[in-house]
């Protein structure tokens, strides 16, 4: 019998356990279609991945503009969720050992969720020595600064150091929590993680936005936010930086839409200054930028109006969009 995806609640995310999973995805949707129902928006593509074999935990985010704390806490639900995904599969009496090693978790982000993710590996290769961990910084906010205000600079540099370190004090915390709950399930001793934030994780990237300040409210408005040092925090030339300076991603799928206009600045830079990733994990998809959410009705899916045709057959749409996420995901657990 086939299994059906049905989500239930665990901790603040939604969780669809799959009776044999071969691996665990964590998906983070767009601003709005991830916040609120996205088990509703992104029904198809995410019915596609639970059919290929795959736990899902979707990861919803609030709404501000501090990505940092964000990015901090969507890595805490991880913490929080696997030793509920142990407990639970064993109560259904389903596979559970495969929770049992960080690296068989996935990250899928669309839009601004790709920039979340995109911290998360970017935090993997931050130094834990402070005097270390603030050279790094100090180096990525003076790069990416566009204001001579030395002041305003070391306010921010404190701000963001203040921020990782008591995120990496609280991941160590919930390490040992996490570790010992799940090794009290299983009545052994285990040793599930492998760093504290996304080490040996694959990610895939769906039209990746790194969008700022006045990607939220009016371009007037958003300079000044900006001026007062209260708009998005790390802002995107500070994300890339960021990502310039730790130098990973090297477990990283992308896919990009013909028809994105939103996410074509974004694409450009990982693929052209950036340089990753590599041919091989990269797509051209037809569709715009909402592409991936999607219904099904019968064999038709219904796509949202950016993505023409907005009714497609399930086969078409397969063709164009779900076989390049799972092929994506084949070839970076092979690379793991």
């Amino acid at each position: 019998m086939t299994a059906k995806m049905r989500f239930q609640p665990v901790s603040h995310s939604w969780v669809a356990l799959h009776p044999q999973p071969k691996g665990v995805i964590q998906f983070i949707g767009g601003a709005f279609f991830g916040t609120f129902f996205p088990m509703f928006f992104y029904r198809y593509l995410l019915e596609s991945l639970f059919k290929n074999g795959y736990t899902i935990i979707l990861l919803p985010f609030n709404f501000t503009f501090n990505h940092y704390v964000e990015a901090g806490f969507l890595i805490k639900e991880q913490y929080e969720i696997i030793p509920e995904l142990v407990r639970m599969a064993q109560l259904a009496n389903y596979d559970y050992q495969i929770y049992l090693k960080d690296t068989n978790f996935s990250w899928i982000g669309h839009s601004i969720g790709c920039k979340y993710i995109a911290l998360l590996e970017g935090f993997t290769a931050l130094p834990e020595d402070h005097k270390e961990l603030e050279k790094v910084i100090r180096q990525i906010v003076v790069k990416s600064s566009d204001t001579s205000d030395k002041a305003a600079i070391e306010r921010k540099i404190q701000r963001i150091l203040s921020d990782i370190e008591t995120l990496m004090y609280e991941l160590r915390q919930e390490t040992e929590k996490a570790t010992n709950l799940s090794s009290y399930y299983v009545g052994e001793e285990k040793n599930i993680f492998s760093s504290l934030f996304i080490k040996g994780q694959t990610s895939i990237l769906l039209a990746p936005v790194n969008s700022g300040t006045d990607s939220a409210i009016p371009k007037p408005l958003a300079k000044i936010i900006d001026k007062l040092g209260l708009g998005v925090n790390p802002n995107p030339q500070e994300t890339f930086a960021l990502i310039q300076e730790t130098n990973l991603f090297n477990l990283l799928g992308l896919i990009q839409f013909k028809a994105d206009k939103l996410a074509k600045s974004t694409v450009n830079w990982f693929l052209n200054t950036f340089h990753k990733p590599p041919v091989d994990l990269q797509y051209l998809a037809p569709g715009g930028h909402l592409k991936p959410l999607g219904l099904q009705v019968g064999n038709s899916v219904i796509n949202f109006p950016d993505s023409l045709p907005i009714i497609e057959s399930t086969q078409k749409r397969n063709a164009e969009l779900e076989s390049y996420v799972i092929k994506l995901l084949q070839a970076l657990e092979k690379k793991r």
